[in-house]
This record gives structure tokens, C-alpha cells and sequence, in this order.
């Protein structure tokens, strides 16, 4: 009896210390409140207690997503498979939950492309695909899922890789084509590749061209792979029409190409089937005239002379001749026909934005007055670096610019361009009078009116009279991105010349003197530009491409190769003669002559 007494009076003692020590800290005006029983906090505590283990409980009873149901061990096992690139692993589980009569799998439709993309990436040695996807996508029909372009991409994709490429093919572009008519869905490039690449492995040129119409058809456009694998089946072909076709559009889509389309070009090039396509005969004053209408780069007018081809990998030389052939390489400009259309984009939007009268009135004066070798933006060379205290509008600065040009041009003055706004103040002083005074006596300014933007009439007069633009302008401003014109980045790297001042004296940067770009001479040789990784444009490989004796230089005609015929000179093929009697050594086109 006495050690119960004890140990209860014990345990008494402990709770209270128990309590006090755990009891909340409050500061004294608050423990001075009076305290709630101890009954009431007990009963408080333990309502606290219960309440967050129901709430916990209530969280375990609430599934994660994608964690349990009917298809939830399939999506994982399919997503780790995914991970791991494990094809046959994600197919065997989707085999077994087919055959789970209890719960078949209802996937979503993009687990069932995620399922497709993991068959058309798997190694087919290893793991037979088709089969496998033709399953899968009779699924996800049966299931009412909506395919989509990718969908039907890997399982062409898959297709197209069987073993039996003939037939394969065939069923992949069947799937291709018809994806429009059955699904409502557009194909991309992506769809097209698999097919080429199946019809150029079973040597397929026919089929080939018919993957490239239905692409024009629905508004694609091939690039370098696709353009490799059309330009490769029509070499073995031994089709010379069509890989010249395929020439020209590779120089259209690509500036360098890739090694692997450097071995197909080469492999043409050194074939039987080359070295019999060409003319032995060909009219040199219409080649001349069509390179100009091209913008420099080549002719399009089929295969010139006669006999194989010498291919070799070479440099570019520090005086920008080819380091094989000693041709010198061209700048090549958009063509005639773009130039004009780039010229009535850039009228249209500015007789929109501009008063109309004062614009056509520029137009027709310029129309009259065609013989500039180059266009000045005054404001932009006046204003360079005036950014200081005493800076300003130079006109010093402005003729420093022009006394260059002059000397550039055998004394020919060039178009300088100045808003109105400006000529009224700098006609206020005497020494500034003087020289636009000058000027104007020698038709070299032209003042845009007042609420106009002057750079509309340098932008005009340069593309229309296809000549030099002198400014450091990057012309990369709301007036410039309203052209939305794919050519004009090429229009300004051939056209633009930049300028800094030494000493006061101006330096002009003339645009590169030749474009690393893919060309064709007018004696029918070829020069094609590498990828060259480095940035390093003297250490870029190039493949010189010619019949014995073809690579010289413009204007001279081998007679093993060619014969020229007589005939009356066009207005075009008479500014390439001029120019080549002006300076043999310097390829030109358009009225760009100095490019040093």
C-alpha cells in the first residue's frame, strides 16, 4: 500500500513538470488572463490531434494521377520504357494489356504516339517494328483516338524502314498521301523523309519524283536531305536532267552543303552517265545574258560541253580566285526578276505611308535620271559618332564620303539623299551652302519633301537603279520588317557598303567580293561551298567542278567546248561586254563594279 501511494504522489509530480515545460510561453499580461480548464484543453488537444490524422487519411484515399486504375501500370512501364529506348519491352506490355480481358488499356492519344515514336526510333535489327505499329495504330482507331501528323509520320516511318523497302516504301507513302483525305491532317517535311529515303535505298527514281510533286502539291518544300536523296536516286539513275533540276534547286534552298551531299555530288560528277550529258555547242552571249538576268550565280540553261568532269576539294585563294581552276568567284545578287519585284514592294508600301504625289513624283524623277553607281543616305553618314558636346549634323563628315566615291568612280557623283528639314538649316551657313549648292549643280542631291521618311527613297533608288547603298544603316526597324521579304538579308549583303573615318578620311567597306554560295560559270563548270564549321571563311573547302580546259576566266570561251555564234547583241549581254573590257580579271553584276 505505501509504494502505490509513492509511486502515484510520483507521477503526480512528473505531470506537472511535464506540463509547465510544455506549457505555450505567453508574455505576462497574457498569462496573467485566465486560464482555460484543464479539462477543455484536453479536450482541445485531442480534437487537434484527430483532426490532422482524418485529413491525412482522406489524402491517402485520394489516387495520384496516373498512379492506379485500369491503364495505370502500362503508362508507367511505357514511360520508363521511353526513358530507356526499350521498344520490344514497351511492346510486350502493351501485348499483355490487350490481352487483359478484365481491363483492355485505354490510352490517351498521345501515349499511343509516344508508343509509335519509341517502334519508329528502334534498331530493326534487333526488333521487327511494323507489325508492332500496325497494331498499335489499329488500337488507337478501335480505342476512338484521333491520330494525328505524328501518328501517321512514325508509322510511315516505320514502315518505310522494313526490310522489304520495295513494297514497304510503296505503303509508306500510301500513308503519307492519303493522310489529308482520310484524317484531315497536312503533312510536313518530317512525313516526306522516310519515304525518299526508302525509295532512293531501292533505287526508286520514278517513285522518288512522285514524293517530290505530292510535297509541291501540299505547299512543302524540300531541304538539303531531302534534295541529297532526290539529287543521289537520279544520279544512278543516270537521269542528267533531273540531277542538273536537282542541282539548281539545292543552290536555291542551301549556300554550303553538308559532306554527305558533297559525296553525292561528286559521285555524279565522276560517273559514265556525266561526262556523256552536255552540249558540245552553246551560245556564249546567251549564257552572258542569262548569268546577269540570275544575279551572277549561274545560267540555267542545261549542261555545257562535253567529255568527264574533274572534280577536286580546294581553297579560295587571298585574291578570291578558285585555288583548282583560278576562277574567280562571283557576288552573287538576287535575280532580275526579284530585283523588280523587291523594288514594287518597297513603292507599294511606301506610296501607302508616304503622301502619294510627293512619292510618284520621286519615282518619275528617278526614272529620268538612271545613271547612278551608288546611293548616299546623308543622314546616317552626317550623323555618325556626333553623339558629344559639340557634335552635330557633318557635312564634312558627309563630303569626305562623297570625295571617296568619286574616286572610286572615275569622278561620277552619286545620289545623296537628305531630308528637306535638314537643307533648310544647313543653308543658313555659308560654307554648307556652298557645298549642297554643289551638289545640286551636279544632280547629286535629291531633298525629300517635308512629312516624309527619307529612308523610302534610298531604299527605292537602290534597288531600283540595282546599285551601291552607302550607310551603316543595319536597316533592321519597323520599315524594314514590313518587307518581310526573304531575299532582302541577300540584296544587303550585296549592295550595302559600310564606312568608317581615319583621320578624316572616309573608308569605305565594300560588300565581300565573292558570295559562298553555290555557282555555275558560263562555260558550264560548277563551284560548290562546304560547310565550314569554324567561321573561318579562307580555311572553307569548296568543290571546283570542270571539263578539261572550262575553268577560266569570264569572257573566254574554250573552242574544244564551245562555239560562239554570231548574233545581234541584247541590251544585257552589252553591259556584261562593256564590263568585262573594263576589267577581265573582275566578275560584276548588276552596276556593282568595285568590290575591293
Amino acid at each position: 500500500m505505501w509504494l502505490a501511494v509513492h509511486l502515484h504522489h510520483g507521477l503526480k509530480q512528473l505531470m506537472g513538470r511535464w506540463r509547465t515545460l510544455t506549457a505555450p510561453k505567453f508574455p505576462p499580461f497574457v498569462r496573467a488572463l485566465p486560464q482555460p480548464l484543464p479539462s477543455r484543453r484536453r479536450r482541445v488537444t485531442v480534437a487537434v490531434s484527430v483532426t490532422p490524422m482524418a485529413s491525412k487519411a482522406t489524402s491517402r484515399r485520394r489516387p495520384r494521377r496516373g498512379s492506379k486504375g485500369p491503364n495505370a501500370d502500362l503508362c508507367r512501364t511505357l514511360t520508363d520504357c521511353t526513358r530507356r529506348g526499350d521498344a520490344a519491352a514497351a511492346m510486350a506490355a502493351f501485348d499483355a494489356a490487350i490481352c487483359d480481358a478484365d481491363a483492355p488499356p485505354r490510352l490517351a492519344a498521345h501515349q499511343y504516339n509516344q508508343l509509335l515514336h519509341l517502334l519508329a526510333a528502334a534498331d530493326r535489327s534487333s526488333f521487327p517494328g511494323p507489325a508492332a505499329a500496325r497494331r498499335v495504330f489499329a488500337h488507337m482507331l478501335q480505342a476512338g483516338a484521333p491520330p494525328s501528323e505524328a501518328t501517321i509520320t512514325s508509322l510511315a516511318r516505320v514502315t518505310a524502314a522494313a526490310a522489304d523497302t520495295a513494297s514497304a516504301a510503296d505503303e509508306a507513302f500510301e500513308l503519307v498521301a492519303t493522310m489529308k483525305d482520310k484524317y484531315g491532317l497536312s503533312p510536313r517535311l518530317r512525313s516526306y523523309g522516310p519515304v525518299l529515303a526508302a525509295f532512293r535505298r531501292a533505287g526508286e527514281a520514278a517513285k522518288a519524283y512522285a514524293v517530290e510533286a505530292h510535297m509541291t502539291a501540299s505547299g512543302v518544300s524540300p531541304e538539303e536531305p531531302e534534295l541529297a536523296a532526290l539529287l543521289d536516286v537520279s544520279s544512278r539513275a543516270g537521269d542528267a536532267d533531273k540531277v542538273y533540276e536537282y542541282m539548281h534547286k539545292l543552290r536555291q534552298t542551301v549556300d554550303c552543303v553538308s559532306e554527305e551531299t558533297a559525296g553525292v555530288v561528286e559521285a555524279w560528277f565522276r560517273s559514265d552517265k556525266a561526262a556523256m550529258a552536255g552540249k558540245s555547242e552553246w551560245n556564249a552571249a546567251q549564257v552572258k545574258d542569262a548569268i546577269v538576268a540570275n544575279g551572277g550565280g549561274c545560267h540555267r540553261l542545261g549542261w555545257l560541253g562535253t567529255g568527264p568532269w574533274t572534280v577536286q576539294r580546294v581553297r579560295v585563294g587571298a585574291d578570291d580566285h578558285c585555288g583548282g581552276c583560278r576562277y574567280h568567284l562571283a557576288c552573287i545578287d538576287i535575280d532580275m526578276e526579284a530585283t523588280q519585284r523587291f523594288a514594287d514592294s518597297v513603292a507599294g508600301l511606301a506610296l501607302e505611308r508616304e503622301t502619294k504625289t510627293n512619292f510618284s513624283r520621286f519615282q518619275e524623277w528617278l526614272e529620268a535620271n538612271k545613271e547612278y553607281q551608288a546611293i548616299v543616305d546623308g543622314a546616317n553618314i552626317a550623323l555618325y559618332q556626333q553623339n558629344f558636346a559639340e557634335g552635330g549634323f557633318s557635312l564634312t563628315q558627309l563630303d569626305a564620303v562623297i570625295t571617296e566615291l568619286r574616286d572610286r568612280y572615275h569622278g561620277k557623283w552619286p545620289l545623296i539623299i537628305l531630308h528637306n528639314k535638314r537643307i533648310s538649316k544647313l543653308m543658313e551657313n555659308a560654307s554648307n551652302r556652298h557645298l549642297i549648292e554643289t551638289w545640286r549643280t551636279n544632280g547629286a542631291l535629291y531633298t525629300s519633301p517635308s512629312g516624309s521618311n527619307d529612308d523610302w527613297y534610298w531604299l527605292y533608288a537602290a534597288i531600283k537603279l540595282n546599285c551601291l547603298l552607302v550607310t551603316n544603316d543595319e536597316m533592321r526597324d519597323h520599315i524594314f520588317e514590313l518587307l518581310g521579304s526573304s531575299f532582302f538579308p541577300k540584296w544587303k549583303q550585296c549592295h550595302r557598303v559600310k564606312y568608317t573615318f581615319n583621320k578624316g578620311k572616309a573608308v569605305l567597306v565594300m560588300p565581300p567580293p565573292y558570295s559562298s554560295e553555290i555557282q555555275e560559270s558560263l562555260v558550264g563548270s560548277w563551284h560548290i561551298p562546304m560547310e565550314e564549321k569554324s567561321g573561318d571563311e579562307r580555311g572553307r573547302i569548296w568543290l571546283c567542278i570542270g571539263r578539261g580546259g572550262s575553268c577560266k576566266e569570264h569572257g573566254e570561251v574554250p573552242t574544244t567546248n564551245g562555239v560562239v555564234h554570231e548574233i545581234p547583241p541584247t541590251e544585257a549581254s552589252n553591259v556584261v561586254q562593256q564590263r568585262l573590257a573594263e576589267n577581265k580579271d573582275e566578275w560584276i553584276t548588276g552596276k556593282r563594279k568595285d568590290r575591293d
